[in-house]
């Protein structure tokens, strides 16, 4: 079982950008049939109706049948030894193997075969990362906000940390003679107009001066590139497309990865 990732305040008058597009992130990895649930009515949100849907796995149409679906759960009474019920965005409610605190999200495995005239379907509540590790599928992202660039790091989620960390820079070495290792973890780490030169100025936890000592690797992901600036939004983007070839030989690689 999960939670929307972070409880973030708004924009405010300071114009807190980074809370503003972490709230949109969470907001369309949301399944359209959930959203009333999560997300009451705020000014971040205001248009975000106007960006494309993401279409992911878990983003289910009501009369698709399908092994997992994420969930919500009701607020209404069971029966003693009986799970609670959750609305999974189809016709009929699914009754769970637990008893959960109303307003969870969940990830759901729909018990097969169900019996057309039952009123509720039967499920099992499982990871949120089951779907991905047991079946293979895509099955969302979660949000961190890091108050600083050194939080990055020492925030990580997990235990061992990350064993592949790449900054991204225009002064860095250029992405096709890239040669990655097999990792478990990996980050990819943009900077904003300013670059991450002007991230680290501002982080009083790091004495370093260049931000290439930070990362297993500094690369260019956009050699010879004409424009002057390159916008985040475009930098993730061309980026992710650069390195993609680069992770899969890094993921054949042999060793645990």
């Amino acid at each position: 079982s999960r939670s929307v990732e972070g409880v973030f305040e708004g924009i405010g008058k300071r114009g807190k950008a980074c809370v503003q597009l972490a709230r949109i992130l969470q907001y369309l990895e949301c399944p359209q049939y959930l959203r009333k649930s999560f997300f009451p009515k705020h000014e971040d949100l205001q248009f975000a109706g106007l960006l494309n849907p993401l279409d992911s796995p878990h983003h289910m149409r009501e009369n698709e049948d399908a092994q997992y679906r994420e969930g919500v759960v009701l607020d209404r009474p069971t029966k003693p030894g009986k799970g609670s019920f959750v609305n999974c965005g189809m016709r009929k409610e699914v009754q769970i193997d637990k008893q959960l605190k109303p307003g969870l999200r969940v990830t759901v495995r729909l018990e097969e075969p169900q019996k057309p005239e039952a009123k509720v379907r039967k499920g099992t509540v499982v990871s949120s990362h089951h779907p991905r590790t047991a079946s293979g599928l895509y099955w969302g992202y979660s949000v961190r906000l890091a108050s600083c660039l050194s939080a990055v790091f020492s925030e990580c989620p997990f235990k061992e940390g990350y064993d592949l960390s790449i900054g991204t820079s225009e002064q860095g070495s250029s992405v096709d003679q890239a040669s990655l290792p097999s990792f478990r973890h990996a980050l990819v780490v943009f900077g904003g107009l300013e670059g991450l030169e002007a991230a680290l100025d501002v982080d009083q936890n790091l004495e370093v001066t260049e931000p290439s000592v930070l990362f297993d690797f500094y690369l260019n992901t956009c050699p010879s590139q004409g424009s002057r600036t390159i916008r985040t939004e475009e930098a993730l983007l061309i980026s992710l497309s650069a390195l993609r070839p680069h992770i899969d030989e890094a993921v054949k690689a042999p060793g645990d990865s």
